[in-house]
């Protein structure tokens, strides 16, 4: 029996439909694509990572052969501003979001660019953002939800925020591995059933109840309708969908719209990342390349996440996510990164964002 859907309330913000738009990098969901999400009645959600190639790098300081150099260009706040700036142009004032992963250097700096950039919210992942609230304590009314995989994540998460910030979260996103991009658990962990998001939300669901009133938003494999009820029949307030928006006539990655009606079921794996967690990606590009033997040379040059140690799990893997994520945004076929969820098979045509958000919706 199809749900009612009723509206998601974050913090001071309520988005009329519960569907939270991924962030997706990079540059798949910038200022068109969250825009256009958040014009809809749904929430868009603009992806901080690589900003330095928002318009070919037309805003950075420094490049190196196209990339942006450094922290400091790949995380560009100069091109976030425009990005946000531009999104506004199409969504007016309705509530914004920026996706900020907490593995990535100069994390703090970031989410205070995002919150001067006008985020109404601010999403992390890929890590356990125990210091969050400190990066925002000058913008109380910017909403903070991170991404767990699990209820004794959100535990820590809650007993520390509490502790030391007197804050608990505004919402929070629970994600099984079937998403796009880094998972929250080890690779053989994404085939254990006591994993799987039907498994993972009704912890988390018991868990939010003894901090208050936390809505909890399920992620990780929704693809149509269907699964949004069966999300909401678990208890959850609302879902998070990336993978379907790889389909949108809006996605500012555009090679993303030629590439996704190629692809087959067979063409989606979980590959190494040099992150530390498994990462799901089409199996093209880059990829590709390197199980043929023809991958480029690893050269750290925008020095983008914690974990890789300068280049140094990058080598170890193959290949750098960052170069790999850039090219894929400037649809490079050969050498682009090309995330997507279990589901990106699926993608048989592409819509507008308001048609995608009709269909589910009725």
């Amino acid at each position: 029996m199809p749900h009612t859907l009723k509206a998601l309330k974050i913090g001071k913000y309520t988005i009329p439909l519960p569907i939270v738009q991924g962030g997706m990098g990079v540059g798949i969901s910038w200022d068109n694509l969250a825009g256009s999400v958040s014009k809809c009645g749904a929430l868009g959600i603009v992806s901080c990572v690589g900003t330095g190639y928002y318009k070919k790098s037309a805003f950075v300081q420094k490049t190196i052969k196209h990339r942006p150099f450094e922290s400091l260009n790949f995380y560009s706040k100069e091109s976030l501003m425009e990005i946000f700036k531009n999104a506004r142009k199409i969504c007016g004032e309705n509530p914004l979001g920026a996706n900020i992963l907490y593995a990535i250097n100069e994390y703090g700096r970031v989410v205070r660019d995002a919150c001067e950039a006008g985020a109404n919210m601010i999403i992390t992942g890929a890590g356990l953002p125990t210091n969050m609230p400190e990066f925002t304590s000058n913008f109380p009314n910017v909403a903070l939800i991170p991404i767990v995989s699990s209820a004794k994540a959100l535990k820590i998460l809650c007993k520390r925020w509490d502790g030391r910030y007197k804050r608990i979260p505004d919402a929070v996103i629970v994600e099984g591995p079937l998403s796009g991009g880094h998972q929250g658990v080890s690779y053989e962990d994404c085939f254990k059933p006591e994993h799987q998001l039907e498994a993972i939300l009704p912890e988390v669901i018991e868990e939010s109840k003894k901090w208050g009133e936390i809505p909890v938003i399920a992620a990780g494999g929704i693809w149509n309708r269907e699964d949004i009820d069966k999300m909401l029949d678990l208890g959850a307030s609302g879902v998070q969908m990336g993978t379907r928006f790889l389909g949108a006539k809006e996605c500012d990655a555009k090679y993303y719209n030629e590439l996704m009606l190629r692809v087959k079921k067979e063409d989606i794996e979980l590959i190494k990342s040099p992150v530390g967690y498994p990462a799901r990606a089409v199996i093209t590009g880059v990829i590709k390349e390197l199980r043929e033997g023809r991958a480029p040379k690893v050269a750290c040059v925008s020095n983008c996440v914690t974990p890789c140690q300068r280049g140094v799990e990058a080598k170890k893997v193959g290949y750098c996510i960052a170069d790999g994520l850039g090219d894929g945004y400037l649809g490079d076929p050969t050498n682009g990164l090309y995330f997507t969820g279990a589901n990106g098979y699926r993608i048989d045509k592409i819509q507008s964002v308001q048609e995608i958000l009709d269909e589910l919706s009725r």
